[in-house]
């Protein structure tokens, strides 16, 4: 399965994510109103930031499918990273006005109870959406989408936000109506978090930050080619569902360019065993090379 095929199939996760919370806003909303649930109106309204969140994630999967130009010489796949950035910041807004509306809620002498009703619904909701992260999950660790996984853990948030909303509205009903509105309050902090992870995620991958763990387990894989003496450097960087490996390896001075080509294969074929979705570049050095002396003959 080749990269942009891999790209349609991540459109099925964020489908599934769109038209789940479509269903469950609407329901979550509805009820809410009628239920006197201020911490079921705010898992609806956290569903809502959701479905643009998945909306942008679609376009973004769509939009990174298109093939390099003359503009673009390493394709549109950051388009799937801008999406999530662009999602984090409307979860932001949306997570802001919902602490606005519990914390009204809660300094509100008047704490109607909820109904009954609306403890079940959340409770629900939160099985279908722990359904959802498990679909998507498997889906982007099987496409490798940074996008599909961000969705995923935006999926399995939203569980735990339903099962801890059941939870206040159950302790609501049962005789402390003010915890209705102190789940909505942590309604809206969950929210905050999950659009300030994706946000930091995003940024990681768009300034070039690359996971220091999975960079050394590649370095190791490396140096354990036939051939290379010494990892000289090694530099790694996301492009989307892409990973871009630049490294500098020592071998033996007395081999011919058809050795060292051979070990330049090696190298690519072992990186891409662990990433498929790798490009790589190898610089070969001969051992032995006062690169510092070589530096102070350029300059």
């Amino acid at each position: 399965m080749d990269l942009y095929t891999n790209l349609r199939q991540g459109e099925k996760g964020a489908w599934l994510s769109i038209f789940t919370y479509l269903i469950l806003s609407s329901v979550k909303l509805a009820i809410g109103f009628i239920g006197h649930s201020t911490a079921l109106k705010a898992d609806g309204l956290n569903n809502t930031t959701d479905i643009i969140a998945s909306v942008a994630v679609l376009i973004g999967l769509r939009i990174s499918q298109k093939p390099p130009d003359k503009d673009h010489h390493y394709g549109h796949l950051r388009a799937e990273t801008i999406s999530s950035l662009i999602a984090s910041f409307i979860m932001a807004i949306v997570g802001f006005q919902v602490l606005f509306n519990a914390g009204k809620s809660f300094i509100s002498d008047n704490h109607p109870t909820p109904s009954l009703l609306t403890a079940y619904v959340a409770l629900g909701s939160g099985v279908v959406m722990y359904l959802v992260y498990l679909f998507n999950i498997r889906l982007a660790n099987h496409i490798e989408s940074s996008a599909v996984k961000a969705a995923a853990y935006d999926n399995r948030s939203d569980a735990w936000v339903s099962f801890g909303t059941s939870i206040g509205i159950f302790g609501a009903v049962f005789g402390f109506p003010i915890i209705d509105s102190i789940t909505a309050l942590a309604v809206g902090l969950l929210i905050l978090k999950t659009a300030y992870d994706i946000f930091f995620d995003a940024v990681h991958t768009l300034t070039d930050g690359f996971d220091e763990e999975e960079l050394e387990t590649l370095s190791v894989l490396v140096k354990n080619v036939d051939g290379v003496i010494q990892l000289v450097d090694f530099k790694g960087r996301n492009h989307g569902n892409l990973i871009f490996a630049d490294l500098t390896v020592t071998v033996d001075p007395e081999l011919n360019v058809w050795q060292s080509h051979h070990i330049t294969e090696e190298i690519e074929t072992t990186i891409r065993r662990a990433k498929p979705f790798a490009v790589v570049l190898v610089h070969i050095e001969p051992e032995g090379l006062n690169r510092e002396q070589d530096r102070k003959k350029i300059f």
